[in-house]
């Protein structure tokens, strides 16, 4: 039975003009996952910040259930530097005496096979993300709070981790603007708007068609009310009238009108996004003949062959480490590979969206980082000062001329955008445009893609983009091998052929930085990796935590086939398929789930038995 583990109450904050909670109201029950969504900078960050204490509102209640574990991971989680990554996520066991966490600890780096040993200083920041998630998940929280968890992670660490929450034992409240993973995970969706909470019942798919009514019923509502208004004005200002009738009442009537015009929150226009394209590039953008190129003995492309076309949109995929951004500086010339030939096409402007905002100066204001020296901005035949230019990207002529540095993520992301589609350009290399942008501006981004008559070369790990937007996909097969495929991610999934060891090997997160001079990790038939570590294959000992986890194995066992028999009788009634036929899905997932954490539990049995037996 679910219980309300949090409640808002008339909740107030704000740390400028306007409000970013007014009077917002909320509760979380233990068998949800939200997903929080809204505007960059509606106060999304603030709201996780009010649920786990990190701060507290101006006025208001929060309602906490008695004795609430609450684990938030941040969008870029702060990580000992010192520390290994299992430390890290174990934590000091003598202050929570929490004596089986070491086993849960080995079992999730088994899982994401991460070798424990390795130091966090130097990690990627995939990885850093994972171990990050680990944390939080071996926390086994009342409340599980995530702010941006898909941002830094692959294909394969969404799908691990979109796994990981549908069968999580906690509530979950997210952040993220990855539609795909709102749509598979979440069972309800809050926006943040204007400083209210709005819930919407369902997936993003569902909040999609409902928010689309909501807003046409809200423009309805305001249009009749001002027309009351402005019928009232004009009653008003005939002045004679109004004092002959002494309709006080009318008068009063008006006043609170006035009121509540001035106090209604417009909602935030949305980005208009317009690009300036350059000359039209020759029918050729690049053509690879035999290229290959590695560092040391890691090889990033081997024996390549490919020609991009003016007008292509090439979606370039892999996991973190791969090379997607080397493969993409030798396409456009600017890496010459250790072998094979480039040949680029005529007349080429390109253009950059780096995931890392690094061509950014921190000391330069926001007006001078699109037209340093000017105060207009030329858009094809369109000439636009840099006030009005900048306000179409959301930002107030206020914050034209505050320092980068001041910009949030969000914030920042806009601001290479709008710098970006300034420049005459005739091929847009962006990589990992989707981090820190907010849904709406993503899909206006989508759409301006699709129009574009140049040149696009994405890397990207948002699968509803990469859909939208690209019509071939280069793709990273293991061993410096890179496939061509018609279509996007989910075109590629259908076509790419079935994953093999050596592939999975290849480009892990962990091998980055300091993950090459680590040890080796064993891949299993069954692929479940192994970290050779000392601490797990002394034989014929176990320490005291391990010994703990075997005598309770049998009772944790009986308790998944409890679970396990629960579930086949729910879906052996018929009520369920008339009705909640949604529901149906879920609980096959769960057996899934169940059945995948049987054969992890057995495989763990086996090996501390073993382990014991010497």
């Amino acid at each position: 039975m679910a219980v309300n583990l949090i409640t808002l109450i008339g909740v107030q904050l704000a740390y400028g003009h306007h409000p970013l909670l007014d009077h917002a109201d909320l509760t979380v029950q233990s068998d949800e996952r939200i997903g929080l969504i809204g505007r960059n900078g509606a106060g999304k960050s603030s709201l996780l910040k009010l649920l786990d204490g990190r701060s507290v509102p101006d006025d208001g209640e929060i309602k906490r259930l008695g004795g609430l574990r609450v684990a938030t991971v941040e969008q870029e989680p702060v990580l000992d530097e010192d520390s290994t990554i299992f430390d890290t996520i174990c934590g000091d066991i003598n202050e929570t005496e929490d004596w089986s966490r070491p086993a849960r600890v080995q079992a999730m780096l088994d899982e994401l096979g991460l070798d424990g040993e390795l130091p966090i200083a130097g990690l990627s920041g995939g990885t850093r993300k994972r171990v990050a998630l680990a944390r939080a998940l071996t926390d086994e929280p009342d409340l599980l709070l995530l702010d941006e968890p898909t941002n830094h992670l692959d294909f394969t660490g969404i799908d691990w981790l979109e796994k990981r929450l549908l069968s999580a034992k906690c509530a979950v409240i997210l952040i993220t603007h990855d539609r795909r993973f709102l749509d598979v995970v979440t069972t309800r969706i809050v926006e943040l708007d204007r400083g209210k909470l709005f819930s919407f019942p369902g997936n993003f798919s569902a909040w999609q068609q409902r928010k689309a009514e909501w807003l046409q019923a809200e423009a309805q509502q305001n249009a009749k009310f001002d027309k009351v208004l402005a019928q009232e004005e004009v009653w008003i200002r005939k002045g004679i009238e109004a004092r002959r009738t002494r309709n006080e009442g009318r008068v009063r009537r008006l006043e609170a009108l006035r009121r509540e015009r001035a106090a209604r929150r417009e909602r935030l226009g949305n980005v208009n996004l317009a690009i300036a394209e350059g000359k039209r590039s020759g029918k050729l953008v690049a053509e690879l003949t035999g290229v290959s190129h590695s560092f040391g003995e890691r090889v990033i492309v081997r024996d390549l062959s490919t020609t991009i076309l003016r007008q292509d949109r090439i979606g370039l995929i892999g996991p973190n480490g791969a090379g997607k951004t080397t493969l993409l500086k030798i396409i456009l010339g600017e890496l010459k590979p250790d072998h094979g030939e480039v040949r680029l096409g005529v007349n080429l402007t390109v253009g950059y969206f780096d995931q890392m905002r690094a061509r950014l100066d921190e000391n330069a204001t926001v007006a001078d980082t699109i037209s340093p020296g000017s105060e207009w901005v030329e858009i094809g035949d369109q000439r636009k000062h840099i006030m009005s230019y900048l306000e179409d990207f959301l930002f107030p002529p206020a914050r034209a001329r505050s320092p980068v540095s001041s910009l949030s993520g969000g914030e920042r992301a806009r601001l290479v955008l709008a710098r970006l589609f300034a420049r005459p350009t005739n091929v847009l290399v962006m990589d990992e445009p989707t981090n820190d942008l907010d849904i709406e501006t993503l899909e206006l981004l989508e759409s301006l893609l699709q129009d574009y008559q140049g040149t696009v070369l994405l890397v990207s790990h948002d699968r509803e983009f990469l859909n939208n937007v690209v019509t071939q996909t280069l793709a990273f097969e293991g061993n410096g091998h890179w496939g061509e495929y018609v279509g996007g991610y989910d075109e590629w999934l259908a076509q790419r052929p079935a994953p093999s060891e050596t592939t999975e090997s290849q480009a892990p997160e962990a091998r980055s930085a300091g993950a090459q001079a680590a040890r080796t990790t064993q891949t299993t038939k069954d692929g479940a990796s192994q970290t050779a570590s000392k601490r797990q294959n002394r034989p014929g000992r176990l320490a005291s935590w391990e010994q703990k986890e075997l005598e309770g194995m049998p009772d944790a066992i009986a308790a998944l086939e409890t679970r396990q028999a629960e579930l086949a009788e729910k879906l052996a009634s018929g009520d369920l398929y008339r009705e909640a036929p949604e529901k149906v899905d879920e609980i096959n997932r769960q057996l899934k789930q169940l059945e995948d954490d049987m054969a992890k539990l057995f495989e763990r049995w086996e090996l501390l038995e073993s382990k014991q037996s010497g």
